[in-house]
């Protein structure tokens, strides 16, 4: 039980931090998203081991898997859709050429 309260307070120490990092002006102002997106890694590695006790050991290697299949998947979705939006955004007509065809 204590193990679970140290881990919840670490977890809610991290998201803290981040809204911190969001909101303070200690930080140079380029490395606020360094700092969040540090925070947001620390704070997956908390809930990954602690809360769901994912772990490289040898009784755990499917749920490793389907951890990194869905990284794998997410990380395919995100790409395309960056990739669509780019080449969308290259093959649109130039809006004075738009506006002229819609008179």
């Amino acid at each position: 039980m204590r193990k679970l309260i140290v881990l919840l307070a670490c977890a809610a120490i991290l998201t803290v931090a981040s809204f911190w990092a969001a909101t303070s002006h200690m930080i140079w102002a380029p490395a606020v998203p360094v700092a969040i997106v540090v925070f947001a890694i620390a704070q997956m590695g908390v809930h990954l081991v602690f809360f769901l006790h994912i772990t490289t050991g040898p009784d755990n290697t499917n749920n490793v898997l389907a951890l990194v299949f869905g990284l794998l998947v997410v990380f395919l979705v995100f790409v395309g859709s960056i990739w669509i939006m780019r080449h969308l955004n290259g093959n649109m007509m130039p809006m004075p050429q738009l506006m002229e065809m819609q008179r």
